[in-house]
């Protein structure tokens, strides 16, 4: 038999290669172990809220699958191999989702955990008592409900900030909500008015989440202690109606003291007392004042009341009525033999007294007659009355006065007939006369001169002196009395007897004698200031005669002293300490030269200009007045010599004087400039300043705050401020220099951030630089990235939707007067590499040069436009794309940094993902 032809042979051949690698397809697919996957595994979401659950699988082809839960659902999103749904109002304390895949006749499962917590939004601490006895126990008990689980509750009693007690529910089941703390608390008197609160405190940081807090409202705590014994009541045992009191009530051992209430009363009468605290002590004060209707027997009681507890204590109080006695004068004006009657009288019950005579009973009246004389005149007369009251005998009394008429009378004792007065201080003149009505006192000269200001406080003058008639007069007559009046005054030295002010000559003779008035005459003498040698006689004027006498007149009313003046006169004469040979004045100080003179009066002193000096140029002078010639200022002296003249009355006289000239430190902004600039890294130097003076200056400058430090060269920690000082015999001068050090820049940090970001993502890039002056900054990209954002400075570079062209290098340079420094980072586009494995059931060679293309345009499509789904591309040929477009795969080697940076180099990796 023929055999087959070659073409048939080859197709044959063809289609058992292509059964064959069909076949060994088939085995692979058989032979890969599937699974199903629900994400998140496990999940904590708060009561009422939502979740997502993702379930998904590596079957190639399932029949079907889906999602069990009771829990409420929201929304699906499905895919070949996925499925996504929106669980919400979860409120269930613990559920178990399952996840499930119909494949190769097998069911695959995945089992989740979702458990629900509750926040402790009401956490209630039960109400405290309103009053707690201090030393007793209170409970505390906090609430808190729902909250959960209870294995992550913590709850805290709290005293103010202080903790009580803690407690944890570790162990508790998750299904487990809401929680309960209760404590017994011994109450103490610092805890009084201290507040209470409970925390509870929800940590959820182990399951990924926060710590969740809150605590209860406030309650505060009311302690008090209240003694065992009544208070102490201290008032009188009687009272009178419409007198006051005091009654005080007091009680020790109160806390807190000022809480205390206070009631106070008398009988039916409440009163009002003022309260007063010392310490754990009440003291009430009030004041009690009966009325009539009140008379008789009361009771006066005390009540404190705290923390819902009173003490009381009560006394009695006896309330009675007790007039004053009525003393009455049948005439209580009468001429002198006239008969007067007194009579007394008190109220019912009382025993009256009338001048030592007591009435027979009690309640009757007591009576006196009297045959008035002038010694009855302004007599008083005591009437006094007695009552018992409750075994007590008061006593009140009364008195009245009796006028007698008569006619005056002028006694020596009340007008002396003479009388001696000292002249100067203020007196009061009596002429007093006795009668009734009182007399007028009239005192005049006989011949109708001066009248004595009688009764009133007036000046004692020697024109007072001389003989008065007083004359007394009233209603009754008059009296009629001569009387002579003396007025003494100490001495007075006046400007005549005694000039204050005496000149003499030099060389002449004088004495010095003083002329006093007083009375009685005074003596007087006079005496040199510092020698105890009295003046007297004529002698031979000289210089030490010069000085202050005093001079003194006595007499029996003083003394008086006055300084008399003698000034001795003479010609004028130099001296060298004050006015000296040679002078240096001092440029700039101000100062004059100073020439005094010996002699009086003082001499006028001129110093012209001679040898050296301006011709006739007047010197200025310390207190000189040179005269009309012109005249230099202290600013612009001329040195040389100078001839100084002195002159007065008495004669004149001529010295010489050598002027030299010298100047203080000075420093402006030529020879000290205030700002002065060094560079980094040039040899050290110090600060240029000088200083202009005579003699020479000394200039030293010192930094302010830190010393410098030695240094070979200038670096940047020498920069500050400087104080120069130049100093010379005539004072110093300084200046402040202010000393700025520039330097090159350096790129002192160069990073990237966020570390990793999805494709659309942002990324920035920060570059600081070091620089003085500041350095700008510029960036270089790699080609082709677009979109990039520079803040205003320069110093931050941002992309907003990272593309794979914006990987590469960056480069940031830092840029001043002094040079330029870059750095490099390098930014990495890239994703982890996914694997499909893709069976075929038959196909040959076609169907595999199909499936090739067909991944090759999913590739190049897909990773070109960056549109899919995450969900989606964990199963298709997408994720080729993620792991192996346009990047280096995971591990592989960084670019390091360039020649300018060969330190620094980084390499930032961003990974994109779509969300």
């Amino acid at each position: 038999m023929p055999g087959p032809s070659p073409g048939l042979s080859r197709a044959l051949l063809g289609l058992w290669a292509a059964l064959s690698l069909g076949i060994l397809g088939i085995s692979a697919v058989a032979l890969e172990p599937f699974w199903a996957d629900l994400q998140p595994r496990m999940a904590l979401v708060e009561r009422g809220g939502s979740l997502w659950l993702n379930c998904s699988t590596n079957c190639p082809r399932p029949e079907r699958g889906g999602l069990e839960t009771s829990l409420r659902r929201n929304g699906t999103q499905r895919g070949l191999r996925w499925l996504a749904r929106q669980l919400v109002d979860i409120r269930e304390p613990e559920t178990q989702p399952v996840c499930f895949f119909r494949c190769a006749r097998r069911t695959l499962q995945a089992r989740g955990l979702i458990r629900t917590f509750q926040r402790p939004d009401r956490v209630e601490l039960m109400p405290l008592p309103p009053w707690q006895p201090v030393g007793e126990n209170f409970t505390l008990s906090c609430r808190v409900p729902g909250a959960g689980p209870r294995a992550s509750l913590t709850l805290t009693l709290l005293r103010g900030t202080q903790e009580l007690t803690r407690r944890s529910f570790v162990g508790e089941p998750p299904r487990a909500r809401g929680a309960m703390l209760t404590a017994t608390v011994l109450a103490r008197r610092e805890d009084h008015g201290v507040n209470f609160s409970c925390l509870a405190e929800l940590d959820l940081r182990p399951h990924g989440l926060g710590l969740f807090a809150n605590s209860s409202a406030l309650r505060q705590l009311r302690t008090f202690a209240l003694p065992p014994v009544p208070p102490s009541l201290v008032a009188p045992r009687i009272l009178e109606v419409g007198s006051e009191r005091p009654v005080s009530c007091t009680l020790d051992g109160l806390f807190p003291a000022p809480e205390a209430g206070v009631y106070l009363s008398l009988g039916d009468q409440r009163l009002h007392p003022a309260v007063t605290f010392d310490g754990d002590s009440l003291v009430a004060t009030a004041t009690a004042m009966p009325s009539a209707e009140q008379e008789g027997t009361r009771q006066l009681m005390c009540s404190v009341t705290l923390g819902g507890e009173s003490r009381e204590t009560q006394e009695n109080l006896t309330v009675y009525s007790f007039p004053a006695p009525l003393l009455t004068l049948s005439e209580p004006e009468a001429p002198e033999g006239k008969v007067v009657t007194i009579s007394c009288w008190a109220g019912a019950g009382a025993l009256v007294t009338l001048e030592g005579i007591s009435a027979v009973v009690p309640g009757q009246p007591a009576e006196l007659q009297l045959n008035v004389t002038e010694n009855d005149d302004k007599r008083a007369f005591f009437c006094d009355a007695a009552l018992e009251v409750d075994g007590e005998t008061l006593r009140k009394n009364q008195s009245a006065e009796l006028r007698v008429l008569y006619s005056p009378r002028l006694d020596d004792s009340g007008c002396p007939r003479s009388w001696t007065w000292p002249e100067g201080p203020e007196q009061t003149l009596h002429c007093e006369a006795r009668g009734n009505p009182e007399p007028s006192v009239h005192c005049a000269r006989p011949e109708g001169g001066a009248v004595l200001a009688l009764g009133l406080l007036g000046p004692v003058t020697r024109s007072l002196a001389g003989t008065y008639r007083c004359t007394a007069v009233n209603g009754q007559g008059q009296a009629v009395k001569d009387v002579t009046l003396t007025v003494e005054y100490a001495p007075a030295l006046d400007s005549v007897g005694c000039p204050e002010h005496i000149t003499w000559l030099e060389g002449t003779e004088a004495s010095l004698s003083c002329v006093a008035h007083g009375v009685p005459p005074p003596s007087v003498s006079c005496v040199r200031s510092g020698k105890e040698e009295v003046m007297e006689g004529p002698l031979l004027v000289a210089r030490e005669h010069a000085g202050i006498y005093r001079c003194e007149a006595i007499n029996a009313r003083g003394s008086a002293a006055k300084n008399v003046a003698v000034t001795v006169e003479y010609g004028p004469s130099f001296e060298e300490l004050s006015c000296p040979s040679n002078w240096t004045w001092v440029e700039g100080s101000g100062r004059l030269f100073s020439c005094e003179v010996d002699g009086k009066p003082e001499p006028r002193v001129e110093c012209l200009g001679s040898e050296g000096a301006s011709e006739g140029v007047v010197l200025p002078l310390v207190s000189s007045n040179p005269g009309p010639r012109n005249s230099m200022t202290s600013s612009n002296l001329s040195p040389g010599i100078y001839l100084c003249n002195a002159t007065n009355r008495h004669g004149s006289t001529v010295k010489t004087v050598v002027v030299s000239a010298e100047s203080p430190p000075q420093m402006d902004e030529s020879s000290c400039p205030s700002h002065q600039t060094w560079l980094e890294g040039a040899a050290a130097t110090a600060l240029a300043c000088s200083a202009r003076g005579r003699p020479s200056p000394r200039v030293r400058c010192s930094r302010e705050g830190a010393a410098r430090l030695e240094r070979l060269h200038v670096s940047r920690e020498d920069a500050g401020t400087y104080r120069c000082v130049a100093t010379n015999a005539h004072g110093t001068d300084s200046r402040t220099v202010t000393v700025g050090v520039e330097y090159r820049p350096v790129v002192a940090e160069l990073a990237a951030s966020p570390p990793s970001v999805r494709p659309g993502g942002n990324f920035t890039l920060t570059c600081r630089a070091e620089a003085w002056p500041p350095a700008q900054i510029s960036w270089r990209a790699p080609p082709g990235a677009l979109n990039l954002g520079l803040s205003s400075n320069n110093s931050t570079l941002s992309v907003a939707g990272a593309m794979g062209s914006h990987g590469g290098e960056y480069e940031c340079a830092a840029t001043n007067a002094h040079g330029r420094h870059a750095r490099r980072i390098t930014v990495r586009v890239a994703g982890p590499w996914l694997w499909v494995a893709v069976g075929g059931a038959a196909g040959g060679a076609a169907l595999l040069a199909a499936g090739a293309g067909l991944a090759f345009y999913v590739q190049s499509t897909a990773c070109k436009k960056g549109e899919y789904n995450v969900q989606e591309a964990e199963s298709s040929g997408e994720a080729v794309c993620l792991n192996g477009a346009g990047g280096t795969p995971e591990g592989g080697a960084e670019t390091p940094g360039t020649a300018e940076s060969p330190a620094d180099g980084e390499v930032f990796a961003i990974q994109l993902t779509a969300s």
